[in-house]
């Protein structure tokens, strides 16, 4: 058969198009041509029932220069010898390519695909992608004929929904003479009627009298009015923050059925978690850190519940048990260090008991065995680690490098290792029974689960130790200064070996996406501005300060002396020290300062060999403490104007930021301060748009492409002028925290944002909304008037009606979500608001480590008690509309 396929698309000269076509695991890209009106045409000869393709643009060497990111697919279920096609260019951020998601599946339940009848006698074959989130509504077709109702909504045929937001329909137009007139509508079953046809121009088909040819109309963009679009609110909270009466002192998979109990009550459809991989380094409470997994696809052994394992705790451990559960089930905050030792005894307790049964379990096994690529060498990693008391496997005895074929004797049963390797193992394996479990009971009650991927991976990982190719372990991740820390952040962990990656076509990456789809319908992903660079910093350095964007346009010898700079290494690179500065920071103690750690050359000091960075300073204090001057003299390690990057080919210059607050610039000549401002300036804010743009869309339209999760982005910090419109054009959600703008505001007015975002008053690295109403009173009362329009003095703490208010404006916002931690669903209500406000904060960004233990006050079998709250906050959601 015959497929003519046309498409309106405006080119420039010297460009073309083509369609790529994919059939099986080969592709035949065929050569379009113009037509007139921007249309272009092509035809090939096709004998499959179904086709999958995708256009491209090309340059004058057939150059790809832009392609769509979402294919188009037909079926062809009648046999017409032609077939011809009008298609639209299908982007990535029309609603049913972003809204077409895990979500919308969750919602629809048992989808039962019906099925569109087309005759021969058919001329028109409509096709709409349309995801409607009420399964009350159905898409409808009107136009200017009898078969499409004459324009009366009466009579407008309903369209078969063929698969998950796909509408068709096929009809007779062989009367029709003059172009066909048409438009989608929506029907509402249970009222009976249309209730909203699509805004816009008349949509236009041409007529057909052949017999042997179907018109089929491929149409994107179905033109939902705001009130058609999905919108949704939820609740966000860390899975260990939960308490409740079964825990172990910490929250538990288990529990996420508590708190969707409690979500369904007040109509919360989204509940939001913070990452929930392994971070077991070394069992103290640093690993309460949850963004510095060991492994990207082992859940976290303290999530288990030891009272849902499929063996019971051993009956002479019972009493134990139930001594410490109640003991840690008392305490305020989670007592990580107790929480994880006292797990991993009944753990291993259950499975000394019961290995020889669990060792023959056929589905644990099976488990086993589809997931081995990671299974077993994560399992191996925790072996190791604990046997070399160490998660830094260059400090292990054995297996330093990662060797497949030596791990794999692990899970040989004579192995001396064996029993500890399949321990770990099996763990993994409850954990995701007891997570699967909570998911498809919160999937039951039409809720969605929204994940966290970080944005890195801890240095001494199981990914780190098994593929150390991907990742620069010679660097660290972390964030330049913003309103969080003046300092920056580091947070230690390796930086991406991008170019690997992309050769294995960030197969890595997709495999991380498929696994957290397992459990999810929405995914956060962390610091999003990390995919258009990322912040580095050499290992010498401890503090954010000392990093410099990756990759970026850098200063190079040339440009200093093309903008009359007199660049001097020791000057510009170098910690600039001299008796002032010293004076300054330490007084009559500078002397002692200066004969310790340093030595004077030509009128400055520098720093001894042995002292000569912030990490051999840092190491030096563990051992050697000095007090009040510690911070000095690792500021002072930072008081340079450029950092220095060895790129392959040469030696290149990245400006410090915030290098007008150093006294080292402040020593330089006035001249010479507006030369490097004018330079700091061009690097900082002009010339790294244009490569941050071409690296994010690279590696995001590749990543998005392999899930259908909705995506959600963290653009917080400082954003790029790039990130909004990659991300629009991508179809990804940014985050809108309240009190952080992006624009020039002390807050932002949840009623300017638009549909993709997701609106929050406070997020898990924030005060939250009763500790920021104290932080800076002139603020306050200018938020408390002119935004809440509020009159006279704002009271000294926020009141449970005043946030109230902040609630509703969020709700009642145009973004697509509206999500907020638990405690400002708590601070709305004077029964319920935890008494002690600093109680509740999860993260403090300027301190590393942090303790992460905030623990919910009130038990989820108390929360769901409480009609009254919980019939308030349900009916704020309902009002809003929110889903």
């Amino acid at each position: 058969m015959k497929l003519y396929f046309t498409i309106n698309y405006g080119t420039e000269f010297g460009q073309k198009l083509a369609i790529q076509v994919s059939e099986g695991k080969n592709v035949k890209t065929h050569d379009l041509h113009f037509s007139d009106n921007r249309n272009w045409k092509g035809e090939i000869d096709f004998f499959s029932k179904s086709i999958e393709y995708k256009y491209l643009v090309l340059d004058a060497n057939n150059q790809i220069i832009n392609e769509e990111i979402c294919h188009h697919r037909l079926n062809f279920l009648n046999n017409f010898q032609e077939y011809n096609i009008y298609d639209v260019w299908n982007n990535k951020n029309f609603p049913e390519n972003y809204l077409n998601n895990k979500i919308l599946q969750n919602k629809l339940g048992d989808f039962k695909a019906e099925k569109v009848a087309i005759l021969k006698k058919h001329t028109h074959h409509f096709r709409i992608e349309a995801p409607l989130y009420s399964p009350d509504w159905k898409v409808v077709i009107l136009g200017n004929n009898e078969a499409l109702g004459n324009w009366n909504y009466a009579d407008a045929p309903k369209m078969a929904q063929t698969s998950v937001g796909v509408w068709e329909l096929a009809v007779d137009l062989k009367k029709q003479k003059e172009f066909v007139q048409y438009k989608y509508g929506i029907f509402d079953e249970k009222k009976g009627e249309v209730i909203a046809v699509e805004y816009g121009e008349n949509r236009l088909a041409f007529p057909n009298q052949d017999s042997e040819v179907l018109q089929i109309h491929a149409d994107h963009y179905f033109r939902f009015n705001a009130e058609q679009l999905y919108k949704a609110a939820g609740v966000a909270i860390p899975v260990f923050s939960l308490r409740s009466e079964n825990g172990f002192g910490v929250g538990e998979f288990t529990d996420i059925k508590k708190l969707a109990d409690w979500a369904h009550k007040t109509n919360l459809s989204i509940i939001q978690i913070l990452p929930i991989n392994d971070t077991t380094a070394n069992y103290s409470w640093t690993d309460s850190y949850p963004y510095a997994a060991i492994s990207v696809y082992a859940l976290h052994p303290q999530y288990l519940s030891l009272e849902n394992l499929q063996f019971s705790i051993p009956e002479d451990l019972k009493v134990e048990y139930k001594h410490k559960k109640d003991e840690l089930n008392a305490e305020k905050f989670v007592d990580y260090e107790q929480m994880i030792s006292g797990k991993w005894k009944f753990i291993k307790a259950v499975f000394e008991e019961n290995k020889s049964e669990i060792l023959k379990d056929k589905d644990f096994l099976k488990f086993l065995k589809e997931n081995a690529d990671w299974l077993k060498p994560y399992a191996a990693f925790c072996v190791l680690r604990d046997k070399n008391n160490t998660p830094n496997f260059n400090n292990w005895k054995t297996h330093k490098k990662y060797v497949a074929g030596k791990i794999s004797q692990f899970f040989d049963a004579k192995h001396a290792e064996f029993e500890s390797v399949m321990l770990h193992s099996w763990v993994q394996y409850q954990l995701h029974l007891q997570l699967k479990d909570a998911v498809d009971y919160t999937h039951s009650l039409g809720i969605s689960l929204k994940g966290d991927l970080p944005i890195g991976i801890y240095r001494f990982s199981a990914d780190a130790w098994t593929e150390p190719e991907l990742f620069g372990m010679d660097f660290q991740a972390g964030a330049p200064p913003d309103e969080f820390s003046d300092l920056g952040q580091n947070w230690e962990f390796p930086t991406y070996n991008w170019e690997v990656m992309k050769e294995n076509n960030y197969d890595w990456w997709k495999k991380r996406f498929n696994v957290i789809a397992r459990y999810f319908d929405a995914m956060r992903i962390d610091h999003i501005l990390g995919f258009f660079r990322i912040w580095r910093m050499p290992m010498s350095a401890t503090q954010g300060i000392l990093g410099y964007f990756y990759p970026a346009v850098p200063v190079t010898l040339q440009e200093f002396s093309a903008r009359h700079i007199p660049f001097n290494y020791d000057r510009y690179c170098r910690p600039f020290i001299n008796d002032q500065i010293l004076w300054d920071n330490f007084g009559y103690e500078k002397e002692a300062i200066a004969e310790h750690f340093l030595y004077q050359e030509n009128g400055v000091y520098h720093f001894k060999p042995e002292y000569d960075s912030q990490r051999k300073l840092v190491d030096y204090f563990k051992t050697h403490p000095r007090d009040w001057m510690e911070e000095k003299l690792i500021s002072l390690a930072a008081n340079v104007l450029f950092l220095t990057e060895n790129n392959g080919e040469d030696i290149v210059y990245h400006p410090r930021f915030n290098i007008q607050k150093t006294s080292s610039y402040q020593h330089l000549s006035d001249w010479e301060k507006n030369a490097l401002h004018e330079l700091y300036i061009d690097y900082f804010f002009r010339r790294q748009d244009g490569l941050w743009h071409e690296k994010a869309m690279e590696k995001l339209p590749m990543l998005l492409s392999a899930t259908d999760m909705l995506i959600c982005g963290e653009d917080l910090g400082l954003v790029p002028d790039c990130v909004p419109g990659v991300m629009d054009a991508l179809g990804i959600t940014a985050l809108k925290v309240q009190r952080s703008p992006k624009e020039d505001v002390p807050y932002y007015n949840p009623q300017n944002a638009g549909y993709m975002n997701v609106v929050t008053a406070s997020s898990h690295d924030s005060s939250t909304l009763r500790q920021w109403w104290k932080e800076n009173r002139e603020l306050t009362q200018n938020y408390y008037n002119n935004q809440l329009n509020q009159y006279g003095t704002a009271p000294s703490e926020l009141l449970p009606e005043l946030a109230e208010i902040i609630m509703k404006q969020h709700l009642h916002s145009q973004a697509m979500l509206a999500i907020f931690p638990i405690q400002e669903y708590f601070a709305t209500d004077y029964e319920i608001v935890n008494p002690y406000a600093d109680d509740e904060r999860i993260n403090n960004p300027a301190v590393f480590p942090h303790y992460w233990r905030y623990r919910m006050h009130i038990a989820l079998e108390d929360l769901l008690q409480k009609e009254h709250f919980n019939d308030k906050i349900a009916q704020f959601v309902s009002e809003s509309n929110r889903q």
